[in-house]
């Protein structure tokens, strides 16, 4: 085993984390299994009655779904939607969501999930059947409709998308004589050290992602090991992460580490703490989401930063983890003939531009990323729509919530060189062996 000095101290999640991070990524921690099933299905059967219903989502820190909520209210008055505002953190969210299908309470209705969690919420019963016949599928990112999907039924509605991006400091770069935007990792490693050279960024850090031991580790892990050709599960869902290539796409990520390239600070970031870093001029490039543009256009001014697709690595282009939320309709709601429509309202084109427009929130539809006036106004679309439409979904098994614990508890050690990642690898794949991931 490959011994380092490497040593940091981890500090906890940042409790002010932007509303729209919890559109990337969803949640880990044990899976909470109730009863099994494969149509959904609960207390109220079919979509039937109408009233007043709920409307479940991770924290409005940002404030912009209340507003939009309130159209609908007053469009329908005796449909009136409530909004249950849960948790910041994904995994929280996850659990009381799961908490309420165990109990089988009708408390919930309309669902916000994380794209990763619908085969587990699908195959339990927690979400029903949506009919596709009632939803324009040809207008959705095909990958991203494919998120709703479970054996070929679906079962939740695409309301928003994300992919990865590569934001850098366009105002550093220029101070060492780089004008071009690094689009490869090795690019990125040459400009780096140009940058180093300047006695004032002696000390900056070249690359960093989100490195904390959370979901968003689980989702920097795939996209170095999917960027390298490797993969955690196989086509049929039975683990394959010890390969060649998938050791290869975590080792980039230990020597990075190793030499600096990627600080040890990093080991500490979310989100939001490698956003700060980036705009305080600690770290040269950052991979996020595209909720970060605007409020990084803010903090430092549109002068000072850029965007691109997530760097290639060895000639072969970067792949981002596929993020974004999708709608379900708890099986245990009452009014869900009100719920559909409430469901086909929120995930139509009007109500995704207003999305984009005040949260940078990813469009689900093609046709948004195309408007001229929208790519005027978010340059980064071109750029993000690359990287969803050559995104890999997270491992999508019904134990998704073991899954990524087993992930990061295999795979996080060896950023702190406590293990090679061959054994990590190996060890990865006997507790996915174990989970039975197969759907």
């Amino acid at each position: 085993m490959r011994t380092s000095k490497r040593t940091v101290t981890v500090v906890g999640a940042s409790l002010a984390a932007a509303a729209m991070v919890l559109t990337a990524c969803g949640g880990g921690g044990g899976d909470q299994s109730g009863e099994s099933g494969t149509s959904g299905g609960g207390a109220a059967k079919g979509f039937e009655g109408k009233g007043p219903f709920t409307y479940v989502q991770g924290k409005d820190n940002a404030g912009t779904i209340q507003p939009m909520l309130d159209q609908w209210n007053e469009a329908h008055p005796d449909e009136k939607v409530t909004m249950i505002e849960l948790s910041t953190e994904a995994d929280q969210q996850r659990q009381a969501m799961i908490n309420n299908a165990q109990t089988k309470s009708d408390a919930y209705c309309v669902m916000s999930v994380d794209n990763i969690w619908v085969p587990e919420f699908a195959a339990r019963g927690w979400i029903d059947e949506i009919p596709e016949s009632e939803f324009p599928k040809e207008k959705f990112l095909a990958p991203v409709w494919e998120t709703g999907t479970y054996r070929d039924k679906v079962f939740a509605i695409p309301a928003s998308s994300d992919g990865g991006l590569l934001y850098y400091r366009k105002d550093i770069l220029a101070k060492a004589g780089v004008t071009e935007a690094p689009t490869s990792w090795e690019d990125m490693e040459a400009a780096w050290e140009k940058v180093k050279a300047l006695p004032e960024y002696a000390s900056i850090g070249g690359y960093a992602g989100q490195f904390y031991k959370y979901e968003g580790f689980t989702v920097n892990a795939a996209e170095a090991i999917n960027t390298a050709g490797g993969v955690f599960l196989d086509a049929d869902l039975k683990p394959a992460a010890s390969s060649p290539e998938a050791e290869k796409g975590l080792q980039r990520l230990v020597d990075g580490f190793d030499s600096g390239f990627i600080p040890q600070e990093a080991l500490t970031y979310k989100e939001e703490e490698g956003r700060a870093a980036f705009e305080a001029g600690r770290v040269l490039f950052y991979r996020n989401w595209p909720y970060q543009y605007s409020l990084t256009q803010k903090a430092i001014g549109d002068d000072a930063f850029g965007f691109t697709a997530l760097p290639s690595v060895d000639g072969k282009p970067g792949v981002s983890s596929l993020g974004g939320h999708n709608l379900g309709i708890s099986s245990y709601c009452q009014n869900k003939a009100s719920a559909l429509e409430f469901v086909k309202w929120y995930t139509d084109g009007p109500q995704q531009q207003l999305q984009l427009k005040e949260a940078s929130l990813a469009p689900a539809w093609t046709e948004l990323y195309e408007d001229e006036a929208n790519i005027k106004d978010f340059p980064y679309l071109p750029a993000l729509e690359e990287s969803i439409k050559n995104a890999v979904p997270r491992p999508r098994a019904v134990q998704y919530g073991d899954t990524t614990a087993a992930i990061q508890d295999s795979l996080w050690p060896v950023l702190q060189g406590q293990t090679t990642p061959a054994d990590a690898l190996k060890a990865l794949d006997e507790k996915l062996g174990a989970l039975g991931t197969g759907n």
